[in-house]
């Protein structure tokens, strides 16, 4: 009561200081203004006023001005207004223990419609509920069609609900024992170095409540563990609470309207840091000017330079080399060329213990030499398939470089090999040689091919 009185004198006193800031302070100052000059100039007002005629003209003036203010709105004494209240929750009244509820929405809008003061007051009050109330529904396969309601604080204004009525289905609730799994998000928050060695959920199963229909969908249920926490900062084990679990399709779509007991759960996370010493690998890009080859190539002024990666222990087990690319495009008359490149992570490498690297090339003459090789092996052979080369297995293969790098290549450091993809049984193939080369020094040429009887 206290509250309304409050809002209702705080309303009279803005209308107390609008009329006596638009109304009665210009009148008295026009007023006064008037009194001044007739003054000044010796104009007598009484005299104006005991002619007989005045009086009646001032009326009619007034009255005119009047009318045609109203007339035109400008005096707005008794007409309505509306205003809109946006987003209003709704709030819902029915069993939830027992049912299920789909189709409500999570706010309307609520369009107040009356005198502007009486509008002011009711938002002032802020009261504003919409309800729902289900309490005497039961469930049903079809949907109901139910009105919303608005409980308002001030009688005088009318209102309306946007929409103000729903289509509601209401099913009942079932219950049901699930497994749980994890995710761990926001990866990139945590330190370079660091990585998760294992993760323990506190509980491994949860209390799913939904629709039978609801129930039918949740293809999985995930506790998402953030790894943007200032206390997961080193190496060591950490035990990370309130975490959220979420149902999800099998399309990985979050599923809503599904209640999860208990609907947050805790884990214990251990951290550590794998890393593992690996080579540069130097790949090249376009073609060296006739007649000239690559004699050298430094890494921060040294042959054989390695940098360091950081990851989970199973996928950096897996990687064997970085590899950088220089552009060697029309170059070899110069002499040597310099690059300082960027080293990027390969894919699921955390962290590198460098990011930039200074390559020197230096080019020389192209010499050539030829080598007879018959280690010949198949790639990609279908599956429960034989290959075998028909005649001679040997094939010769130029090798071109610089004299003193070619001069340490035999056959027994050449991999060859030719690719049987797509090959049938039954039939002899002349297939191309060709040769494995990650040395940017070399470049070999098999110019004879092999063949072979797939069987």
């Amino acid at each position: 009561m206290k509250k309304i009185i409050r809002a209702i004198l705080k309303v009279f006193r803005a209308i107390y200081r609008l009329i006596d800031k638009f109304i009665v302070t210009p009148i008295s100052r026009l007023i006064f203004n008037i009194r001044e000059y007739l003054r000044n100039h010796n104009i007598k007002l009484d005299y104006i006023f005991n002619r007989p005629n005045f009086m009646i003209y001032l009326s009619l003036a007034l009255a005119i001005i009047t009318f045609l203010l109203v007339d035109s709105r400008v005096i707005n004494l008794v007409e309505s207004e509306a205003e809109v209240i946006t987003n209003v929750p709704v709030e819902v009244n029915y069993n939830e223990e027992a049912y299920v509820v789909e189709g409500i929405p999570k706010t309307v809008d609520i369009i107040l419609i009356g005198r502007k003061s009486d509008i002011y007051l009711a938002k002032q009050l802020g009261t504003n509920s919409v309800i729902l109330d289900l309490s005497d529904y039961e469930a049903r396969n079809s949907a109901y069609r139910v009105g919303l309601s608005y409980t308002k604080s001030i009688d005088a204004i009318n209102y309306k609900l946007d929409p103000s009525y729903v289509s509601v289905t209401i099913k009942d609730k079932v219950s049901v024992t699930k497994s749980i799994a994890y995710d761990l998000i926001n990866n990139d928050s945590l330190n370079e170095r660091l990585s998760v060695e294992s993760v323990e959920l506190s509980k491994s199963e949860v209390v799913v409540k939904a629709s039978q229909d609801t129930l039918d969908t949740i293809a999985s249920l995930k506790a998402l563990i953030d790894l943007n926490n200032s206390s997961l900062s080193d190496v060591g084990t950490y035990e990370v609470d309130n975490i959220n679990i979420y149902a999800y399709n099998s399309q990985g779509q979050k599923i809503e309207n599904v209640e999860i007991v208990p609907g947050t759960i805790s884990a214990t996370i251990t951290l550590d840091t794998y890393s593992k010493s690996v080579p540069i690998e130097v790949l090249t890009t376009g073609s060296l000017v006739t007649g000239k080859a690559i004699a050298s190539i430094l890494i921060n002024n040294s042959n054989n330079h390695s940098t360091t990666i950081y990851g989970e222990e199973n996928v950096i087990n897996n990687i064997n080399s970085v590899p950088v690319t220089i552009n060697v495009d029309n170059q070899g008359n110069s002499g040597t060329k310099t690059y300082n490149v960027t080293i990027n992570r390969p894919t699921g490498v955390r962290a590198l213990s460098e990011n930039k690297a200074t390559i020197t090339v230096t080019f020389g003459d192209e010499r050539q030499k030829e080598i007879d090789i018959s280690n010949i092996v198949p790639r990609n052979l279908g599956s429960g398939l034989t290959a075998n080369i028909v005649g001679t297995d040997k094939v010769t293969v130029i090798v071109k470089g610089v004299q003193s790098v070619i001069d340490s290549v035999d056959g027994s450091n050449i991999n060859a090999y030719i690719d049987l993809e797509g090959y049938k049984a039954g039939e002899e193939y002349d297939v191309d040689v060709k040769i494995d080369n990650n040395d940017p020094k070399l470049n070999f040429v098999v110019s004879s091919k092999v063949r072979v009887r797939i069987s």
